[in-house]
């Protein structure tokens, strides 16, 4: 049991690591409904905030979610078979950029 800041930073590794189409999916889910808005997870992000793990776990979801065609978002799509969906792929990448932007913009 992990809290969801936590979940978020093993699937960014698994999915590096992995490159399950699930970790992608689990990433994106995770961001998108829990609580209100990503503002919640990196509310919850303080524990893990300044682990090497964390800032490692953020850098990956920069690369994978970097563009709508990248890693992340087509393998977000790919699992819920909606390959050919370019606006869903774009609100993936969407999500996870404002989880990003949110977190860096968090005070310490």
């Amino acid at each position: 049991m992990c809290g969801p800041a936590a979940f978020v930073a093993m699937k960014a590794l698994a999915l590096r690591l992995r490159g399950e189409n699930k970790d992608a999916y689990d990433l994106w889910y995770m961001l998108r409904y829990y609580g209100n808005s990503v503002d919640d997870v990196v509310a919850r992000a303080a524990a893990i905030r300044g682990e090497p793990e964390t800032a490692e776990a953020i850098g990956y979801l920069r690369d994978e979610f970097r563009e709508i065609d990248s890693i992340g978002p087509m393998r977000t799509a790919a699992f819920l078979g909606r390959d050919d969906e370019e606006e869903f792929r774009a609100d993936v990448r969407g999500v996870v950029l404002d989880f990003i932007r949110a977190y860096e913009n968090a005070a310490p």
